[in-house]
C-alpha cells in the first residue's frame, strides 16, 4: 500500500486551525472543571448535610452516564427545556466541564481528606478561621498529593474534545473527518491526528510526572 501524506501538507492550515480549536478547548475545559469540582468538593465537606446529599447525587451520576450522552443532551434537548440555545463550542464546553468536574471533585476531596485533621486543629489553634486554615495550611499540602490524579483528569480533558465532532465543533477530529472524507487517505489522515494528539499529551502527562516530586520536595509543612 502507497502512503500518501499529501492531503495534510496541501491542508496543513485547515488541519492546525482544529488542532488549535481542540488545544483551546482543553484548556478552557481543564480550567472550568478543576474550579467547578474544587466549589464541589468543598462544599461536600464543609456544607450543610442537605446540600452535600445532592452534590454526591450529581458527581454519581455524572460519573454513571456516559460524557456523549451528556454532550448531546446538553445540545439539542437543553434548548428545549430552557430556550437557550448553545453553539457547539459552548455547548461542548458546558457538557464537558459538568462530567469532568464531577471527577476534579473527588480528587479534590480525597486530597484534602488525606491531610491530617490536626491540621486543621492546629490551625484553629493559632487563630486562624476554617477558611484561612484551608487556605494556608490544607490546600498547599492537598494540591501536592493531587498532582498525578489532576495530570489524568488533564489528559482525559484533552482526550474528551474529539467527542465534541458530533455536534460538529471544528475540532481537530472533525476537520480530520472533513480532509478524510475529501482525500479519500483516512489511514493517513487519521495518523496525523494520533501523532497530534501525542504532541498534545505526552508532554503534559511527562510534566506532571516531573512537577510531583520536585514540588513534594519543596513542600513546607507547618510546625504543629
Amino acid at each position: 500500500m502507497d502512503f500518501d501524506f499529501s492531503p495534510i501538507v496541501e491542508n496543513w492550515r485547515f488541519f492546525a486551525g482544529g488542532l488549535g480549536i481542540t488545544v483551546a478547548l482543553s484548556a478552557v475545559t481543564a480550567v472550568s472543571s478543576i474550579l467547578l469540582g474544587l466549589v464541589i468538593a468543598l462544599l461536600r465537606l464543609y456544607g450543610p448535610r442537605w446540600l452535600r446529599v445532592l452534590l454526591v447525587f450529581y458527581i454519581d451520576s455524572m460519573r454513571a452516564i456516559p460524557v456523549l450522552v451528556v454532550l448531546v443532551w446538553i445540545y439539542f434537548a437543553f434548548p428545549l427545556l430552557a430556550g437557550v440555545n448553545f453553539a457547539p463550542f459552548w455547548a461542548a464546553l458546558v457538557a464537558l466541564t459538568l462530567h469532568i468536574a464531577a471527577y476534579s471533585a473527588e480528587v479534590i476531596r480525597a486530597g484534602i481528606e488525606s491531610v491530617r485533621p490536626g491540621q486543621m486543629r492546629a490551625g484553629l489553634a493559632l487563630g486562624m478561621s476554617r477558611a484561612q486554615a484551608l487556605r494556608k495550611i490544607i490546600l498547599p499540602q492537598a494540591t501536592i498529593r493531587m498532582l498525578p490524579a489532576f495530570g489524568s483528569v488533564l489528559t482525559v480533558a484533552i482526550k474528551d474534545t474529539a467527542i465534541a465532532t458530533v455536534i460538529a465543533v471544528p475540532e481537530l477530529m472533525h476537520k480530520a473527518e472533513t480532509i478524510a472524507g475529501q482525500s479519500y487517505r483516512p489511514i493517513e489522515v487519521f495518523t496525523a491526528v494520533i501523532v497530534a494528539y501525542f504532541v498534545i499529551l505526552f508532554p503534559v502527562t511527562r510534566g506532571v510526572d516531573r512537577l510531583y516530586p520536585v514540588s513534594y520536595t519543596h513542600l513546607t509543612l507547618p510546625t504543629i
